[in-house]
């Protein structure tokens, strides 16, 4: 399930607990009066009250299915509003069966300048259990782990929910076919750099209805998942909000599916023939 919220963060680039972030409290107090050098992104593309729901096919099976949820939370980090969104991630049907999936997936994203504060990360896969709480340090460009642990990252890291949000923000109003884009997530303790490559405009059929899309191919490693570089590719649509419409992959064992099932709270109407 991470890597299909991993795949659904580098589309258009296509939470440490509080203890942690407290313990740095009184020394981010000394930088507090910088705040403004954060950048201030426009944002036309979301907002609260936004819900996102996606089914994943592996192939002729509905395999499980992933909520994204902006929150009418109004939390602040050092005085400055934050965007909290909530990821679900939940297996269905005779994959729940097989295999049981129950994920949950936070981040606090800051208003203005769109970069995360705090990304929580609960995971339960098969049994495999997984906590991780990331605490990002804006004034030192750290991200600090739920036990303690410390990596120097850039200035404008993102954590794998957040990405998605703040790649939608871009403006793709001249984008040409081959253009690049670029972003740095932060995920298991490590940067993991993502390119994402324009490969021009497509109409997208999907069960609810159909979509003017812009689409795209992640630059991706062939030989452990993938067999070809453009085995994967993500539609979003083409007018301001930007979401995720369809993503297809062709993997070494099969073909997954990522599309989308219902959307609610929309910043901006949506422009699509209806089946």
């Amino acid at each position: 399930m991470r890597k299909v919220f991993l795949l659904i963060s580098i589309i258009f680039l296509s939470f440490s607990n509080s203890s942690n972030y407290h313990k740095n409290e009184e020394k981010i107090k000394e930088y507090s009066s910088n705040l403004d050098y954060l950048p201030i992104l426009t944002n036309k593309a979301f907002k609260r009250g936004e819900e996102l729901t996606y089914n994943l096919h592996y192939g002729f099976l509905d395999a499980a299915y992933v909520h994204l949820n902006i929150t009418n939370e109004r939390i602040k980090f050092l005085g400055r509003e934050t965007f909290h969104v909530v990821g679900i991630g939940k297996t269905t049907g005779i994959t729940d069966w097989i295999f049981k999936v129950r994920d949950r997936y936070e981040t606090y994203i800051d208003e203005k300048s769109l970069v995360p504060w705090l990304f929580k990360r609960r995971v339960n896969e098969g049994g495999y259990i997984i906590n991780q709480d990331y605490s990002f340090d804006r004034f030192n460009n750290k991200v600090v782990t739920e036990n303690g642990k410390e990596f120097i990252v850039s200035e404008n890291i993102q954590d794998m929910i957040s990405a998605f949000y703040q790649a939608r923000t871009l403006d793709f109003s001249k984008i040409k076919k081959g253009d690049m884009f670029s972003l740095d997530c932060f995920i298991d303790e490590e940067v993991f750099p993502v390119k994402i490559k324009f490969q021009g405009f497509q109409m997208v059929k999907i069960k609810l209805g159909e979509f003017k899309c812009l689409k795209f191919s992640p630059v991706i490693q062939t030989g452990r998942i993938f067999k070809h570089k453009d085995d994967l590719s993500i539609y979003v649509s083409n007018d301001e909000n930007h979401i995720l419409i369809k993503a297809e992959a062709d993997i070494l064992f099969g073909t997954i599916e990522v599309e989308l099932i219902e959307f609610k709270g929309l910043i901006n109407k949506i422009d699509y023939n209806i089946n």
